[in-house]
Protein backbone atom coordinates (compact mmCIF):
# COMPACT_ATOMS: atom_id res chain seq x y z
CA UNK A 1 0.00 0.00 0.00
CA UNK A 2 1.27 3.52 -0.70
CA UNK A 3 2.20 5.90 2.03
CA UNK A 4 0.05 8.96 2.55
CA UNK A 5 0.79 12.33 1.01
CA UNK A 6 4.07 14.13 1.89
CA UNK A 7 2.24 16.21 4.45
CA UNK A 8 0.63 14.82 7.61
CA UNK A 9 -1.92 11.99 7.36
CA UNK A 10 -5.24 12.88 5.78
CA UNK A 11 -8.36 12.49 7.92
CA UNK A 12 -11.44 10.91 6.48
CA UNK A 13 -13.47 13.25 4.24
CA UNK A 14 -15.89 15.42 6.18
CA UNK A 15 -19.63 15.11 5.75
CA UNK A 16 -20.94 16.64 2.55
CA UNK A 17 -24.22 18.53 2.36
CA UNK A 18 -27.20 17.62 0.19
CA UNK A 19 -28.54 17.95 -3.31
CA UNK A 20 -28.96 20.45 -6.20
CA UNK A 21 -27.60 21.84 -9.43
CA UNK A 22 -28.68 24.79 -11.51
CA UNK A 23 -27.91 24.09 -15.15
CA UNK A 24 -29.34 27.44 -16.35
CA UNK A 25 -31.10 28.42 -19.57
CA UNK A 26 -34.36 28.31 -17.71
CA UNK A 27 -33.46 25.40 -15.36
CA UNK A 28 -33.62 21.73 -16.09
CA UNK A 29 -36.67 19.68 -15.25
CA UNK A 30 -37.40 20.99 -11.79
CA UNK A 31 -33.78 21.37 -10.62
CA UNK A 32 -31.53 19.07 -8.66
CA UNK A 33 -33.24 19.80 -5.37
CA UNK A 34 -35.92 17.29 -6.24
CA UNK A 35 -36.59 14.61 -3.67
CA UNK A 36 -34.87 11.26 -3.77
CA UNK A 37 -38.10 9.54 -4.79
CA UNK A 38 -36.56 8.21 -7.97
CA UNK A 39 -36.83 4.57 -6.98
CA UNK A 40 -33.10 4.06 -6.63
CA UNK A 41 -32.86 3.87 -2.86
CA UNK A 42 -30.79 5.75 -0.30
CA UNK A 43 -28.60 2.80 0.73
CA UNK A 44 -27.73 1.95 -2.85
CA UNK A 45 -26.93 5.59 -3.60
CA UNK A 46 -24.73 5.84 -0.52
CA UNK A 47 -22.93 2.63 -1.48
CA UNK A 48 -22.13 3.96 -4.96
CA UNK A 49 -21.07 7.31 -3.52
CA UNK A 50 -18.60 5.55 -1.26
CA UNK A 51 -17.31 3.40 -4.13
CA UNK A 52 -16.46 6.54 -6.08
CA UNK A 53 -14.80 8.11 -3.04
CA UNK A 54 -12.64 4.98 -2.75
CA UNK A 55 -11.72 5.28 -6.43
CA UNK A 56 -10.71 8.92 -6.07
CA UNK A 57 -8.47 8.35 -3.06
CA UNK A 58 -6.94 5.21 -4.53
CA UNK A 59 -5.86 7.31 -7.51
CA UNK A 60 -4.98 10.41 -5.47
CA UNK A 61 -3.07 8.71 -2.68
CA UNK A 62 -0.96 6.71 -5.11
CA UNK A 63 -0.16 9.87 -7.04
CA UNK A 64 0.89 11.65 -3.86
CA UNK A 65 2.96 8.66 -2.75
CA UNK A 66 4.76 7.84 -6.00
CA UNK A 67 4.52 10.76 -8.41
CA UNK A 68 4.08 14.07 -6.57
CA UNK A 69 5.25 16.76 -7.30
CA UNK A 70 5.64 15.54 -10.86
CA UNK A 71 2.72 15.80 -13.21
CA UNK A 72 1.07 12.39 -13.44
CA UNK A 73 1.29 8.88 -12.03
CA UNK A 74 2.52 5.74 -13.78
CA UNK A 75 0.33 3.27 -11.86
CA UNK A 76 1.79 0.01 -13.18
CA UNK A 77 5.37 0.81 -12.21
CA UNK A 78 4.49 3.23 -9.39
CA UNK A 79 6.53 5.90 -11.07
CA UNK A 80 5.87 9.34 -12.45
CA UNK A 81 5.76 11.18 -15.71
CA UNK A 82 6.05 14.87 -16.40
CA UNK A 83 3.29 14.38 -18.91
CA UNK A 84 3.21 17.98 -20.00
CA UNK A 85 6.73 17.44 -21.29
CA UNK A 86 5.56 14.37 -23.20
CA UNK A 87 2.98 16.62 -24.84
CA UNK A 88 5.80 19.03 -25.59
CA UNK A 89 4.82 21.22 -22.68
CA UNK A 90 7.95 21.02 -20.56
CA UNK A 91 11.43 20.63 -21.95
CA UNK A 92 13.04 19.34 -18.77
CA UNK A 93 16.63 19.79 -19.92
CA UNK A 94 16.16 23.56 -19.76
CA UNK A 95 14.48 23.62 -16.34
CA UNK A 96 16.16 24.52 -13.05
CA UNK A 97 17.85 21.50 -11.47
CA UNK A 98 15.41 21.56 -8.55
CA UNK A 99 12.27 21.78 -10.70
CA UNK A 100 10.23 18.61 -10.33
CA UNK A 101 7.21 19.31 -12.49
CA UNK A 102 4.05 21.35 -12.26
CA UNK A 103 2.26 19.09 -9.74
CA UNK A 104 -0.39 18.89 -12.44
CA UNK A 105 -2.49 16.19 -10.82
CA UNK A 106 -2.54 18.08 -7.51
CA UNK A 107 -3.73 21.25 -9.25
CA UNK A 108 -6.37 19.25 -11.11
CA UNK A 109 -7.50 17.54 -7.89
CA UNK A 110 -8.12 20.66 -5.80
CA UNK A 111 -11.69 21.30 -6.93
CA UNK A 112 -12.50 17.60 -6.58
CA UNK A 113 -11.27 17.65 -2.99
CA UNK A 114 -13.74 20.46 -2.26
CA UNK A 115 -16.54 18.57 -4.02
CA UNK A 116 -15.77 15.59 -1.75
CA UNK A 117 -15.72 17.87 1.29
CA UNK A 118 -12.07 17.36 2.17
CA UNK A 119 -11.03 20.90 3.04
CA UNK A 120 -7.99 19.77 5.04
CA UNK A 121 -6.30 18.19 2.04
CA UNK A 122 -7.45 21.07 -0.14
CA UNK A 123 -5.80 23.57 2.20
CA UNK A 124 -2.57 21.57 2.23
CA UNK A 125 -2.53 21.54 -1.54
CA UNK A 126 -3.12 25.28 -1.73
CA UNK A 127 -0.31 25.88 0.75
CA UNK A 128 2.19 23.72 -1.14
CA UNK A 129 1.39 25.26 -4.52
CA UNK A 130 1.60 28.77 -3.08
CA UNK A 131 5.13 28.12 -1.84
CA UNK A 132 6.53 25.92 -4.61
CA UNK A 133 4.83 26.30 -8.00
CA UNK A 134 6.79 28.40 -10.49
CA UNK A 135 6.18 29.33 -14.12
CA UNK A 136 9.34 31.32 -14.86
CA UNK A 137 10.91 28.37 -16.63
CA UNK A 138 12.33 27.75 -20.08
CA UNK A 139 9.45 25.46 -21.03
CA UNK A 140 7.55 25.07 -24.29
CA UNK A 141 3.91 24.66 -23.34
CA UNK A 142 0.76 23.79 -25.22
CA UNK A 143 -1.53 26.78 -24.76
CA UNK A 144 -4.79 24.81 -24.79
CA UNK A 145 -3.66 22.11 -22.35
CA UNK A 146 -2.09 24.55 -19.90
CA UNK A 147 -5.13 26.79 -20.11
CA UNK A 148 -7.73 24.15 -19.29
CA UNK A 149 -5.61 22.17 -16.83
CA UNK A 150 -3.33 24.56 -14.96
CA UNK A 151 -4.94 27.98 -15.42
CA UNK A 152 -8.46 26.61 -15.05
CA UNK A 153 -7.48 24.53 -12.04
CA UNK A 154 -5.85 27.49 -10.29
CA UNK A 155 -8.74 29.88 -10.99
CA UNK A 156 -11.38 27.41 -9.84
CA UNK A 157 -9.42 26.52 -6.69
CA UNK A 158 -8.94 30.23 -5.93
CA UNK A 159 -12.68 30.86 -6.12
CA UNK A 160 -13.41 27.82 -3.96
CA UNK A 161 -10.80 28.92 -1.41
CA UNK A 162 -12.53 32.31 -1.17
CA UNK A 163 -16.02 30.79 -0.97
CA UNK A 164 -15.03 28.20 1.64
CA UNK A 165 -12.56 30.36 3.58
CA UNK A 166 -14.36 29.61 6.84
CA UNK A 167 -13.61 25.91 6.34
CA UNK A 168 -9.84 26.53 6.14
CA UNK A 169 -8.07 26.20 9.46
CA UNK A 170 -4.57 27.41 8.64
CA UNK A 171 -5.41 31.08 8.33
CA UNK A 172 -7.09 33.50 5.97
CA UNK A 173 -6.57 32.74 2.30
CA UNK A 174 -4.52 35.53 0.68
CA UNK A 175 -5.30 35.04 -3.04
CA UNK A 176 -2.10 33.06 -3.60
CA UNK A 177 -3.62 30.90 -6.35
CA UNK A 178 -4.98 33.95 -8.17
CA UNK A 179 -1.49 35.44 -8.20
CA UNK A 180 -0.17 32.20 -9.71
CA UNK A 181 -2.98 32.18 -12.27
CA UNK A 182 -2.24 35.78 -13.27
CA UNK A 183 1.45 34.98 -13.58
CA UNK A 184 0.66 32.06 -15.87
CA UNK A 185 -1.97 33.92 -17.88
CA UNK A 186 0.41 36.81 -18.59
CA UNK A 187 2.82 34.31 -20.13
CA UNK A 188 0.10 33.19 -22.55
CA UNK A 189 -0.42 36.64 -24.07
CA UNK A 190 2.51 36.64 -26.54
CA UNK A 191 0.90 33.64 -28.26
CA UNK A 192 -1.92 35.93 -29.42
CA UNK A 193 0.40 38.40 -31.14
CA UNK A 194 -0.41 37.26 -34.67
CA UNK A 195 -1.86 39.13 -37.65
CA UNK A 196 -5.16 37.29 -37.14
CA UNK A 197 -5.33 37.31 -33.36
CA UNK A 198 -5.44 33.51 -33.46
CA UNK A 199 -2.92 32.20 -30.91
CA UNK A 200 -0.01 29.90 -31.58
CA UNK A 201 -0.59 26.41 -30.22
CA UNK A 202 2.78 26.44 -28.43
CA UNK A 203 4.59 29.06 -26.39
CA UNK A 204 7.66 29.18 -24.19
CA UNK A 205 6.82 30.38 -20.70
CA UNK A 206 10.05 32.35 -20.38
CA UNK A 207 10.80 33.48 -23.94
CA UNK A 208 7.41 33.67 -25.67
CA UNK A 209 6.90 32.32 -29.18
CA UNK A 210 9.99 30.46 -30.34
CA UNK A 211 11.63 30.93 -33.72
CA UNK A 212 10.17 28.69 -36.44
CA UNK A 213 7.27 27.71 -34.17
CA UNK A 214 4.52 25.77 -35.94
CA UNK A 215 1.63 27.92 -37.12
CA UNK A 216 -0.87 25.05 -37.19
CA UNK A 217 -3.44 24.75 -34.44
CA UNK A 218 -6.85 23.20 -33.83
CA UNK A 219 -10.24 24.83 -33.54
CA UNK A 220 -10.43 23.75 -29.92
CA UNK A 221 -6.92 25.05 -29.34
CA UNK A 222 -7.79 28.65 -30.19
CA UNK A 223 -11.55 28.60 -29.57
CA UNK A 224 -11.68 27.11 -26.07
CA UNK A 225 -9.89 29.74 -24.01
CA UNK A 226 -12.68 32.17 -23.16
CA UNK A 227 -13.94 30.63 -19.90
CA UNK A 228 -10.60 30.55 -18.10
CA UNK A 229 -9.17 33.77 -19.55
CA UNK A 230 -12.49 35.56 -19.20
CA UNK A 231 -12.73 34.50 -15.57
CA UNK A 232 -9.14 35.66 -15.00
CA UNK A 233 -10.02 39.11 -16.33
CA UNK A 234 -13.13 39.32 -14.13
CA UNK A 235 -11.11 38.34 -11.05
CA UNK A 236 -8.10 40.57 -11.65
CA UNK A 237 -9.69 43.55 -13.42
CA UNK A 238 -7.16 43.14 -16.24
CA UNK A 239 -9.15 42.98 -19.47
CA UNK A 240 -6.24 41.77 -21.63
CA UNK A 241 -6.91 38.08 -21.05
CA UNK A 242 -10.57 38.11 -22.00
CA UNK A 243 -9.93 40.50 -24.89
CA UNK A 244 -7.29 38.20 -26.38
CA UNK A 245 -9.46 35.09 -26.08
CA UNK A 246 -12.52 36.87 -27.45
CA UNK A 247 -10.64 38.31 -30.42
CA UNK A 248 -9.44 34.82 -31.31
CA UNK A 249 -12.96 33.42 -30.95
CA UNK A 250 -14.44 36.13 -33.15
CA UNK A 251 -11.82 35.55 -35.83
CA UNK A 252 -12.45 31.81 -35.71
CA UNK A 253 -16.18 32.32 -36.11
CA UNK A 254 -15.61 34.68 -39.04
CA UNK A 255 -13.83 31.80 -40.81
CA UNK A 256 -16.94 29.56 -40.74
CA UNK A 257 -18.24 28.21 -44.01
CA UNK A 258 -21.47 29.30 -45.69
CA UNK A 259 -23.08 26.35 -43.84
CA UNK A 260 -22.02 27.81 -40.45
CA UNK A 261 -19.53 24.98 -39.95
CA UNK A 262 -15.94 25.29 -38.76
CA UNK A 263 -13.00 23.12 -39.75
CA UNK A 264 -10.74 21.23 -37.41
CA UNK A 265 -7.24 22.64 -38.04
CA UNK A 266 -6.06 26.02 -39.30
CA UNK A 267 -3.07 28.30 -39.79
CA UNK A 268 -2.83 31.11 -37.24
CA UNK A 269 -0.90 33.47 -39.52
CA UNK A 270 -3.01 33.23 -42.65
CA UNK A 271 -6.33 32.50 -40.96
CA UNK A 272 -7.01 29.73 -43.48
CA UNK A 273 -8.38 26.26 -42.84
CA UNK A 274 -5.97 23.34 -43.20
CA UNK A 275 -8.51 20.58 -42.60
CA UNK A 276 -12.04 21.02 -43.94
CA UNK A 277 -13.38 17.72 -42.61
CA UNK A 278 -14.90 18.35 -39.22
CA UNK A 279 -17.37 17.06 -36.64
CA UNK A 280 -18.03 17.36 -32.92
CA UNK A 281 -15.10 15.24 -31.75
CA UNK A 282 -11.36 15.72 -31.34
CA UNK A 283 -10.02 19.11 -32.35
CA UNK A 284 -13.42 20.82 -32.33
CA UNK A 285 -15.43 19.53 -29.35
CA UNK A 286 -14.73 22.16 -26.70
CA UNK A 287 -15.25 24.99 -29.21
CA UNK A 288 -18.99 24.22 -29.20
CA UNK A 289 -18.97 23.55 -25.48
CA UNK A 290 -17.40 26.92 -24.66
CA UNK A 291 -19.83 28.92 -26.80
CA UNK A 292 -22.86 27.87 -24.75
CA UNK A 293 -20.98 27.92 -21.45
CA UNK A 294 -19.55 31.39 -22.12
CA UNK A 295 -23.08 32.61 -22.72
CA UNK A 296 -24.19 31.15 -19.41
CA UNK A 297 -21.14 32.43 -17.51
CA UNK A 298 -20.89 35.93 -18.98
CA UNK A 299 -24.39 36.59 -20.34
CA UNK A 300 -23.33 38.08 -23.66
CA UNK A 301 -25.73 37.55 -26.56
CA UNK A 302 -22.73 37.36 -28.88
CA UNK A 303 -21.87 33.91 -27.53
CA UNK A 304 -25.49 32.82 -27.85
CA UNK A 305 -25.73 33.99 -31.45
CA UNK A 306 -22.62 32.00 -32.37
CA UNK A 307 -23.81 28.90 -30.55
CA UNK A 308 -27.32 29.17 -32.01
CA UNK A 309 -26.05 29.08 -35.59
CA UNK A 310 -23.39 26.47 -34.84
CA UNK A 311 -25.80 24.11 -33.08
CA UNK A 312 -28.33 24.19 -35.90
CA UNK A 313 -25.55 23.49 -38.41
CA UNK A 314 -24.26 20.55 -36.38
CA UNK A 315 -27.72 19.03 -36.10
CA UNK A 316 -28.37 19.55 -39.79
CA UNK A 317 -25.10 18.38 -41.34
CA UNK A 318 -23.37 16.10 -38.81
CA UNK A 319 -26.28 14.23 -37.27
CA UNK A 320 -27.47 10.90 -38.61
CA UNK A 321 -30.12 9.49 -36.27
CA UNK A 322 -28.43 9.14 -32.86
CA UNK A 323 -24.92 9.36 -34.34
CA UNK A 324 -22.77 12.26 -35.46
CA UNK A 325 -20.47 11.74 -38.44
CA UNK A 326 -17.88 14.12 -39.86
CA UNK A 327 -18.51 16.21 -42.96
CA UNK A 328 -16.85 18.66 -45.33
CA UNK A 329 -17.67 22.11 -43.97
CA UNK A 330 -17.97 23.51 -47.51
CA UNK A 331 -20.53 21.04 -48.84
CA UNK A 332 -21.99 19.26 -45.81
CA UNK A 333 -21.18 15.91 -47.42
CA UNK A 334 -20.18 13.13 -45.01
CA UNK A 335 -16.46 12.34 -44.88
CA UNK A 336 -15.96 9.93 -41.98
CA UNK A 337 -18.57 7.74 -40.32
CA UNK A 338 -17.03 7.16 -36.93
CA UNK A 339 -17.71 7.42 -33.24
CA UNK A 340 -15.00 8.98 -31.11
CA UNK A 341 -15.00 8.87 -27.34
CA UNK A 342 -14.71 12.66 -27.13
CA UNK A 343 -18.10 12.96 -28.85
CA UNK A 344 -19.68 11.65 -25.65
CA UNK A 345 -19.59 15.20 -24.25
CA UNK A 346 -22.32 16.27 -26.69
CA UNK A 347 -25.35 14.90 -24.78
CA UNK A 348 -24.18 16.94 -21.79
CA UNK A 349 -24.12 20.13 -23.86
CA UNK A 350 -27.56 19.30 -25.28
CA UNK A 351 -28.86 18.78 -21.75
CA UNK A 352 -27.58 22.22 -20.73
CA UNK A 353 -29.50 23.57 -23.68
CA UNK A 354 -32.61 21.62 -22.68
CA UNK A 355 -32.60 19.40 -25.77
CA UNK A 356 -32.96 16.37 -23.51
CA UNK A 357 -34.71 14.06 -25.96
CA UNK A 358 -31.89 14.39 -28.49
CA UNK A 359 -29.29 14.06 -25.72
CA UNK A 360 -30.86 10.86 -24.40
CA UNK A 361 -30.96 9.30 -27.85
CA UNK A 362 -27.22 9.72 -28.42
CA UNK A 363 -26.33 8.85 -24.83
CA UNK A 364 -28.03 5.47 -25.12
CA UNK A 365 -26.02 4.65 -28.23
CA UNK A 366 -22.79 5.51 -26.43
CA UNK A 367 -23.90 3.25 -23.61
CA UNK A 368 -24.49 0.40 -26.07
CA UNK A 369 -20.91 0.75 -27.29
CA UNK A 370 -19.69 0.90 -23.67
CA UNK A 371 -21.52 -2.33 -22.90
CA UNK A 372 -20.08 -4.03 -25.98
CA UNK A 373 -16.45 -3.26 -25.14
CA UNK A 374 -16.59 -2.60 -21.38
CA UNK A 375 -15.40 0.99 -21.96
CA UNK A 376 -15.58 3.52 -24.80
CA UNK A 377 -12.92 2.96 -27.47
CA UNK A 378 -11.18 6.08 -28.71
CA UNK A 379 -12.50 5.57 -32.24
CA UNK A 380 -15.10 3.19 -33.65
CA UNK A 381 -15.85 2.95 -37.38
CA UNK A 382 -19.62 3.14 -37.74
CA UNK A 383 -19.71 2.24 -41.43
CA UNK A 384 -17.76 -0.98 -40.84
CA UNK A 385 -18.89 -1.76 -37.29
CA UNK A 386 -15.30 -2.30 -36.11
CA UNK A 387 -12.66 -0.65 -33.97
CA UNK A 388 -10.28 1.77 -35.61
CA UNK A 389 -7.12 -0.28 -36.29
CA UNK A 390 -4.74 2.06 -34.42
CA UNK A 391 -6.96 3.99 -31.98
CA UNK A 392 -8.27 1.23 -29.74
CA UNK A 393 -7.32 2.81 -26.45
CA UNK A 394 -9.31 4.20 -23.53
CA UNK A 395 -7.38 6.73 -21.41
CA UNK A 396 -9.94 6.93 -18.56
CA UNK A 397 -11.88 9.65 -20.36
CA UNK A 398 -14.69 11.42 -18.47
CA UNK A 399 -17.07 12.55 -21.23
CA UNK A 400 -19.56 9.67 -20.98
CA UNK A 401 -19.76 9.98 -17.18
CA UNK A 402 -20.19 13.74 -17.58
CA UNK A 403 -23.18 13.40 -19.90
CA UNK A 404 -24.67 10.74 -17.62
CA UNK A 405 -24.48 13.21 -14.72
CA UNK A 406 -26.15 16.00 -16.69
CA UNK A 407 -28.95 13.76 -17.94
CA UNK A 408 -29.69 12.46 -14.47
CA UNK A 409 -29.86 16.01 -13.13
CA UNK A 410 -32.28 16.93 -15.88
CA UNK A 411 -34.57 13.89 -15.69
CA UNK A 412 -34.06 12.25 -12.27
CA UNK A 413 -34.43 8.96 -14.15
CA UNK A 414 -32.74 6.27 -12.00
CA UNK A 415 -31.66 4.51 -15.19
CA UNK A 416 -28.76 6.97 -15.39
CA UNK A 417 -27.69 5.96 -11.89
CA UNK A 418 -27.54 2.39 -13.17
CA UNK A 419 -25.42 3.55 -16.09
CA UNK A 420 -23.12 5.11 -13.50
CA UNK A 421 -22.89 1.73 -11.78
CA UNK A 422 -21.75 0.18 -15.04
CA UNK A 423 -19.08 2.86 -15.48
CA UNK A 424 -17.80 2.45 -11.93
CA UNK A 425 -17.83 -1.33 -12.29
CA UNK A 426 -15.85 -1.26 -15.53
CA UNK A 427 -13.26 1.16 -14.19
CA UNK A 428 -12.67 -0.95 -11.09
CA UNK A 429 -12.65 -4.25 -12.97
CA UNK A 430 -10.51 -3.33 -15.96
CA UNK A 431 -8.33 -0.38 -14.93
CA UNK A 432 -7.74 -0.51 -11.16
CA UNK A 433 -4.29 -1.75 -10.20
CA UNK A 434 -2.33 -1.66 -6.96
CA UNK A 435 -0.68 1.63 -7.91
CA UNK A 436 -3.77 3.53 -9.09
CA UNK A 437 -5.90 3.40 -12.25
CA UNK A 438 -4.25 2.59 -15.56
CA UNK A 439 -5.34 3.58 -19.04
CA UNK A 440 -6.33 0.83 -21.47
CA UNK A 441 -4.08 0.50 -24.51
CA UNK A 442 -6.34 -1.85 -26.48
CA UNK A 443 -10.01 -2.35 -25.58
CA UNK A 444 -10.14 -5.60 -27.56
CA UNK A 445 -7.59 -7.23 -25.24
CA UNK A 446 -7.86 -4.87 -22.23
CA UNK A 447 -4.09 -4.56 -22.18
CA UNK A 448 -3.15 -1.71 -19.87
CA UNK A 449 -0.96 1.34 -20.34
CA UNK A 450 1.20 2.82 -17.58
CA UNK A 451 -0.54 6.20 -17.32
CA UNK A 452 -3.10 7.71 -14.97
CA UNK A 453 -4.20 10.99 -16.54
CA UNK A 454 -4.87 13.94 -14.27
CA UNK A 455 -8.36 14.35 -15.71
CA UNK A 456 -9.33 11.06 -14.10
CA UNK A 457 -9.31 12.98 -10.81
CA UNK A 458 -10.52 16.35 -12.06
CA UNK A 459 -13.38 14.99 -14.19
CA UNK A 460 -14.10 11.26 -14.25
CA UNK A 461 -14.27 10.76 -10.49
CA UNK A 462 -15.89 14.16 -9.92
CA UNK A 463 -18.81 13.57 -12.29
CA UNK A 464 -19.36 10.05 -10.96
CA UNK A 465 -19.38 11.37 -7.38
CA UNK A 466 -21.83 14.16 -8.25
CA UNK A 467 -24.07 11.60 -9.91
CA UNK A 468 -24.69 10.04 -6.48
CA UNK A 469 -24.06 13.00 -4.17
CA UNK A 470 -24.62 16.51 -5.51
CA UNK A 471 -24.34 18.22 -2.11
CA UNK A 472 -21.60 20.50 -3.44
CA UNK A 473 -24.11 22.10 -5.80
CA UNK A 474 -26.75 22.96 -3.25
CA UNK A 475 -28.03 26.51 -3.66
CA UNK A 476 -25.21 27.20 -6.09
CA UNK A 477 -24.97 27.54 -9.84
CA UNK A 478 -21.79 26.40 -11.51
CA UNK A 479 -20.54 25.90 -15.01
CA UNK A 480 -17.88 23.21 -15.35
CA UNK A 481 -15.00 23.89 -17.71
CA UNK A 482 -13.99 21.27 -20.24
CA UNK A 483 -11.55 19.96 -17.61
CA UNK A 484 -14.27 19.72 -14.97
CA UNK A 485 -13.28 22.79 -12.94
CA UNK A 486 -16.34 24.60 -11.49
CA UNK A 487 -16.79 28.31 -12.15
CA UNK A 488 -19.69 30.09 -10.41
CA UNK A 489 -22.38 31.87 -12.43
CA UNK A 490 -22.45 35.35 -10.91
CA UNK A 491 -24.60 38.32 -11.83
CA UNK A 492 -21.56 40.58 -11.42
CA UNK A 493 -19.87 38.73 -14.28
CA UNK A 494 -22.86 39.16 -16.57
CA UNK A 495 -23.36 41.89 -19.11
CA UNK A 496 -27.05 41.30 -18.48
CA UNK A 497 -29.39 38.44 -17.64
CA UNK A 498 -31.39 37.62 -20.79
CA UNK A 499 -35.05 38.21 -19.97
CA UNK A 500 -36.19 35.22 -22.00
CA UNK A 501 -34.36 32.92 -19.58
CA UNK A 502 -36.49 34.09 -16.63
CA UNK A 503 -39.31 31.64 -15.80
CA UNK A 504 -41.93 34.42 -15.62
CA UNK A 505 -41.49 34.94 -19.32
CA UNK A 506 -42.46 31.38 -20.18
CA UNK A 507 -46.15 32.32 -20.13
CA UNK A 508 -46.01 33.47 -23.73
CA UNK A 509 -45.94 29.88 -24.97
CA UNK A 510 -49.15 28.98 -23.15
CA UNK A 511 -51.39 30.70 -25.64
CA UNK A 512 -52.58 27.72 -27.65
CA UNK A 513 -54.51 29.95 -30.06
CA UNK A 514 -51.35 31.13 -31.80
CA UNK A 515 -48.89 28.70 -33.40
CA UNK A 516 -45.26 28.92 -32.33
CA UNK A 517 -43.29 30.34 -35.26
CA UNK A 518 -39.85 30.23 -33.67
CA UNK A 519 -37.69 27.45 -32.29
CA UNK A 520 -36.90 27.09 -28.61
CA UNK A 521 -33.27 27.76 -29.51
CA UNK A 522 -34.00 31.10 -31.20
CA UNK A 523 -36.32 32.07 -28.33
CA UNK A 524 -33.60 31.27 -25.75
CA UNK A 525 -35.76 28.97 -23.70
CA UNK A 526 -35.32 25.40 -22.55
CA UNK A 527 -37.59 23.14 -24.62
CA UNK A 528 -37.58 20.35 -22.06
CA UNK A 529 -38.65 22.69 -19.26
CA UNK A 530 -41.20 24.46 -21.42
CA UNK A 531 -42.68 21.12 -22.41
CA UNK A 532 -43.00 20.05 -18.80
CA UNK A 533 -44.41 23.42 -17.70
CA UNK A 534 -46.97 23.43 -20.47
CA UNK A 535 -48.23 20.08 -21.70
CA UNK A 536 -49.72 21.84 -24.71
CA UNK A 537 -46.38 23.07 -25.98
CA UNK A 538 -45.56 21.92 -29.50
CA UNK A 539 -41.77 22.19 -29.20
CA UNK A 540 -40.10 18.79 -29.51
CA UNK A 541 -36.45 19.82 -29.68
CA UNK A 542 -34.30 22.92 -29.56
CA UNK A 543 -34.49 23.54 -33.31
CA UNK A 544 -38.07 22.37 -33.90
CA UNK A 545 -40.53 24.84 -35.43
CA UNK A 546 -44.03 23.35 -35.78
CA UNK A 547 -46.07 23.62 -38.96
CA UNK A 548 -48.68 26.38 -38.88
CA UNK A 549 -51.57 23.91 -39.00
CA UNK A 550 -51.72 20.79 -36.81
CA UNK A 551 -53.05 18.87 -39.82
CA UNK A 552 -49.75 19.65 -41.62
CA UNK A 553 -51.73 21.05 -44.53
CA UNK A 554 -50.14 23.98 -46.34
CA UNK A 555 -50.62 26.48 -49.13
CA UNK A 556 -46.99 27.59 -49.32
CA UNK A 557 -43.59 26.78 -47.82
CA UNK A 558 -44.13 29.50 -45.19
CA UNK A 559 -46.83 27.29 -43.65
CA UNK A 560 -44.20 24.62 -42.89
CA UNK A 561 -41.73 24.56 -40.00
CA UNK A 562 -38.42 22.89 -39.19
CA UNK A 563 -38.19 19.17 -38.54
CA UNK A 564 -37.34 18.34 -34.93
CA UNK A 565 -34.77 15.58 -35.50
CA UNK A 566 -32.77 16.66 -38.55
CA UNK A 567 -33.31 20.41 -38.07
CA UNK A 568 -34.05 20.68 -41.79
CA UNK A 569 -36.71 23.01 -43.18
CA UNK A 570 -39.96 21.36 -44.25
CA UNK A 571 -41.55 22.38 -47.54
CA UNK A 572 -45.03 22.30 -49.01
CA UNK A 573 -45.70 19.56 -51.54
CA UNK A 574 -47.84 19.92 -54.65
CA UNK A 575 -50.52 17.95 -52.79
CA UNK A 576 -50.54 20.58 -50.04
CA UNK A 577 -48.75 18.78 -47.17
CA UNK A 578 -45.64 19.81 -45.22
CA UNK A 579 -42.74 17.38 -45.20
CA UNK A 580 -39.08 16.81 -46.00
CA UNK A 581 -39.76 16.65 -49.70
CA UNK A 582 -36.41 18.13 -50.67
CA UNK A 583 -34.14 15.30 -49.60
CA UNK A 584 -30.89 17.00 -50.55
CA UNK A 585 -29.92 20.31 -48.98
Amino acid sequence: MPTRSPWSPRPAPGPVRLVAVALLLGALAGGAAASRSDGYGHARRQYMRNKVVEMFYHAYDNYMAYAFPHDELKPLTKGFTDSLSELGNLNLQHLPHDYNGSALTLVESLSSLVVLGNFTEFERGVSWLSENLIFDVDARVNLFECNIRLLGGLISAHILAKDYNSQLKGGVYQDQLLHLAENLGSRFLPAFETPTGLPYAWINLKHGVMENETTETSTSGCGSLILEMGALSRLTGDSRYEAAALRALRKLWSMRSSLNLVGSTLDVLSGKWIEYSSGIGAGVDSFYEYLIKAYILFGSDEYWDMFHSAYLAVQKYFRHGPWYHEADIRTGEATHWQLTSLQAFWPGVQTLLGDVAAANLSHREFYNVWQRFGVLPERYLLDYGILHPTEKYYPLRPEFAESTFYLYQATKDPWYLEVGEAIVGSLNYYTKVEGGFASIRDVSTMKLEDHQHSFFLSETCKYLFLLYDDSFLRNKNYIFTTEGHPLPVRSTWHEKFPRSDIPTNWTFVKNDNQPIRASALSSKVCPETIFRQNAGSLWESACHVPDVFPTHRCRADDDCGIESVTCKRRTCSMAGYCGLWLAVY
